[in-house]
This record gives structure tokens, C-alpha cells and sequence, in this order.
């Protein structure tokens, strides 16, 4: 990933990376050894954190350890999961542990393993801009250089024939609570800030945790916890019918399998609209662990015969919601099946409201009249992950590719880990124009389509040619 020695300052790079998440950071582990790119990734944050607020004790990844940044292209590559543990003397502890799912906290810990030891990624820098340089024919990114402090210490522009974009996500606050978060006073956090605020939310004395995914049964769970029995003033509500667990059977899975993912593609934009709205138990429940932990928490607070003063209700909608003078909140609800209405007082909230894909309006603004968009206005994305731009743009051979930012157009599987080092080799395949990584034709056993365009048995376990028996007597 360093410079070629054939390349000059003036040279256009292969590819820029904008932002280090566990996305781009898995493209940049697998286009290390690829000697005849030149490659750099540019990440604003001071270093790699992977949801630093949410890392709460014990909290487990819920996608299986081989779906590290690489295994799945690469499991020979020096960046795998399996090669942290033995670099830090911990394989046999984990052999022993016989944990298919590894701890938040230490997934994030092995992909800052990665990130220290990669050369060309630069964190600290800003990217501000990207345009098409139509007297070149290369991207141009601009960037700021920040100080330690976040501010500006230098500007600086990079030319490359291609860029991707792993901008990752951020939280996502509804309308009617944006209130609440924007003035000072009673503490109300987003669940992606809840480890910093954790001492402040356990001193108050009510506490209303809103949203029924993964995030917000955790919050809930840890709130359990640190609480006394029988004074645990703990409220959790959430919008949908119930508190509902994820999907995990086997063949359920299948949808977060490249073959799902080029069928998903393949659909009519209104078809892929219409399933990503109905597949939210998929990606949007709750790990049936959590949920079994959870209610094992609370039978636990009844054995001296009485009950925790909790109060969990799904179904719940918050239409507005205010301030009560400075130490209070009202929260006005809503039970979307009983049509009923009513209100609740408490001294703080955690908004366990998810997050968003991050728009990239800000910056590509520049590349806003090349871009090609869809009914609803979104940019359109091929079945290899790069925007569909004006053709005089693709014509010379230059490419903006997306991370985790076309689940439109890809399918609930574009922000699931166990998908990232697939689309990283896809990308990389795609750029080199040769099979970098050998990537399988078929990965379900699910035909999600009556349209076959590829082998569905593997060429390994076709039937061999029968050679008919001669008698030679």
C-alpha cells in the first residue's frame, strides 16, 4: 500500500479510500499484498473505534468470528481473526472457550490490530470533496489534515482514477425527539453514546430506554443490572408489535449470501422497496441470547415474591415530547394497535433509535450532474458495487465504489459484516479486471429465483463422466 517506486508525486493513485470502518478497512487488508496498487484510505476520526459508546460487557458480535475483515476471501491472509489471537498468545484460551461469537470489544480491539500495522492509512484527515477532473480524467479529493485538537492544521488534494466510499453510518434521532437531545439539561443520549454517559443515566432516578433492537435490549439489560431490586424504575417501549427475535435460522441466514445479494439486485427497484420494508426482523430483532438473559434478569427479581419495577411495552410510538421545567421529560405515547394515548414522565431517555446511512450529498456534491439516479431520487449502484456515472466519466476506466451505502439497491446484507470481505474482493476483482480473489459461485442452498444464470452445483461436486466398462477377454 506504500507508493510504487515507479510511481511520481504527480501520478494518480489506483484508489482512495474515504473513511475506516470495518468496510474499507477489510478492502484495505485485502488489497495489501497487491503490489501493483497504489492505495490510501482517509478516516477524520484519530483512530479506528468501532461503536466505542456500545462496547458494554459481554456484549457478543452477532455474526460468527469468521466473518472477520478477510477469512472469507482470504483465509490465508496475515489479517485474519484467527492470526490475532495467535500473534497475541490467545488461540488455545479461545479454542478452549469454544466461542463462535466474539465479544464486541474484541472485535474492535482486532481490527485496531489491523488498522496499526497497515501502512497508507491516514487518519486525522478530512475529506471535503470530490470532483471529476474532466482535462485528466481522475477523481479529485480534497482533504484537511486536523491537529489533535480536530482543528485544521492543512489542506491537501489527492488525484486518483478511482475512490471508495465507506462512510459508514450515523445515529439516527426521530423528528419528535429531536428536541430533547438539542437542549441542555436532563440527560438524553443516543444509545451510541451510552458508555460515556452510563454514570450520569444510573444516577437519575427514571429511566426510559426507546427502541426495541439490539442496541436498545442491551442498554436495557446493562440499566437491569446496575439497578437495585425492586427500585429499578426502568421503562422500555419500542414501535414494533413485539420484542421480537432476530432471525437466525439456518436457511434464513441465507439472505446475507452473495447469492441473495446478486438476486436482490437483480429485482425491479419498486420490488426491492417493497421487500427491504417487510425483511426488518432480519437485520432490526433482537438476539434471542439477549432477550432469554433479559428475562432470566427479571425472574430473578421475583423470587422474593415480588415483581421488578420495570415496564416494557411494544408497540409504542412517541408522537411528541418536552421538558418539564429543567429536571424532568414528558413523553407523549401512543399504542399503535389500541389507538390509545397517554403520557410518561421520566428523568432521562436513551434513544436506542438505530442509525442511518450517512449522505453522501455533502461530498460528492461535485459530482452531483455525473451521477445517476433512480425514482427516488437515490444514486444507482451495479452488481459491482460502483455508482452508475455519466459515460464519459466510466468511458476512461474510473470508477466511485460504495461500501455499506446501498442497501437500495444490494439488499438487507450491505451493512452485515459477514458480507464485507466479499464485497471487498468483488471490488478489488473488479479494479485489478482479473480474479484477484477467487470468489464461489454459489454460497445457499436457497434458489431465491426461478432464472438459474449460474451453475448451481459447484464444479468440485459435479457428478465425474462415466467411461463405459470394455470386456477385454
Amino acid at each position: 500500500m506504500n507508493t510504487p517506486p515507479h510511481f511520481t508525486a504527480d501520478t494518480p493513485r489506483d484508489l482512495v479510500g474515504i473513511g475506516i470502518g470495518p468496510c474499507n478497512l477489510s478492502l484495505a487488508a485485502l488489497a495489501h499484498p497487491l503490489a501493483e496498487l497504489d492505495t490510501v484510505f482517509y478516516e477524520q476520526r484519530p483512530r479506528f473505534d468501532w461503536h466505542p459508546g456500545l462496547l458494554i460487557d459481554g456484549a457478543r458480535v452477532q455474526v460468527p468470528f469468521l466473518a472477520d475483515l478477510v477469512t472469507l476471501a482470504d483465509p490465508t491472509s496475515p489479517w485474519t481473526f484467527l492470526n490475532y489471537l495467535k500473534t497475541h498468545q490467545r488461540l488455545y484460551p479461545f479454542y478452549f472457550a469454544e466461542r463462535f461469537h466474539t465479544q464486541r470489544a474484541e472485535y474492535d480491539t482486532y481490527c485496531r490490530w489491523v488498522a496499526d500495522q497497515l501502512p497508507g492509512l491516514h487518519f486525522r484527515h478530512q475529506v471535503d470533496a470530490v470532483r471529476w477532473n474532466p482535462e485528466r480524467d481522475v477523481f479529485e479529493v480534497d482533504h484537511t489534515q486536523l491537529d489533535t485538537d480536530g482543528e485544521a492544521e492543512a489542506l491537501g488534494r489527492t488525484h486518483t482514477r478511482n475512490v471508495v466510499l465507506g462512510i459508514g453510518t450515523e445515529p439516527y434521532v426521530p423528528d419528535a425527539l429531536r428536541p430533547l437531545v438539542d437542549a441542555p439539561g436532563v440527560p438524553v443520549v443516543h444509545a451510541a453514546d451510552y458508555l460515556t454517559h452510563r454514570d450520569t443515566l444510573l444516577a437519575a432516578g427514571h429511566i426510559t430506554v426507546v427502541g426495541s433492537g439490539q442496541s436498545g435490549a442491551e442498554v436495557f439489560l446493562d440499566l437491569l443490572r446496575h439497578r437495585p431490586t425492586g427500585r429499578e424504575q426502568l421503562h422500555w417501549i419500542g414501535r414494533t408489535d413485539a420484542f421480537a427475535p432476530m432471525e437466525y435460522s439456518k436457511l434464513g441466514l441465507e439472505h446475507f449470501t452473495p447469492d441473495y445479494t446478486r438476486y436482490f439486485h437483480a429485482l425491479p427497484e419498486s420490488t426491492r422497496d417493497r421487500l427491504t420494508a417487510t425483511q426488518w426482523q432480519l437485520h432490526k430483532g433482537i438476539d434471542a441470547t439477549t432477550l432469554a438473559a433479559i428475562h432470566d434478569e427479571l425472574y430473578q427479581r421475583t423470587l422474593d415474591g415480588g415483581w421488578p419495577d420495570t415496564v416494557l411495552t411494544p408497540g409504542v410510538r412517541v408522537r411528541t415530547a418536552g421538558r418539564i421545567a429543567t429536571t424532568k421529560i414528558e413523553l407523549h405515547l401512543e399504542h399503535i394497535q389500541q389507538n390509545t394515548r397517554t403520557r410518561l414522565t421520566t428523568d432521562a431517555v436513551v434513544l436506542a433509535t438505530g442509525h442511518r446511512e450517512r449522505p453522501l450529498d455533502r461530498i460528492l456534491a461535485g459530482l452531483d450532474p455525473y451521477i445517476r439516479r433512480d425514482n427516488s431520487e437515490r444514486p444507482r449502484v451495479d452488481e459491482h458495487f460502483r455508482l452508475v456515472l455519466d459515460p464519459s466519466v466510466t468511458a476512461t476506466g474510473c470508477n466511485i465504489y460504495l461500501q455499506n451505502a446501498e442497501r437500495h439497491t444490494h439488499g438487507v446484507g450491505a451493512p452485515d459484516l459477514g458480507l464485507a470481505a466479499w464485497r471487498a474482493a468483488t471490488i478489488l476483482n473488479t479494479l485489478t479486471g482479473k480474479e484477484t480473489y477467487p470468489l464461489p459461485t454459489r454460497t445457499a442452498f436457497t434458489t431465491f429465483g426461478l432464472e438459474q444464470p449460474q451453475p448451481r452445483v459447484p464444479a468440485a461436486r459435479q457428478a465425474p463422466t462415466l467411461t463405459p466398462l470394455v470386456d477385454r477377454r
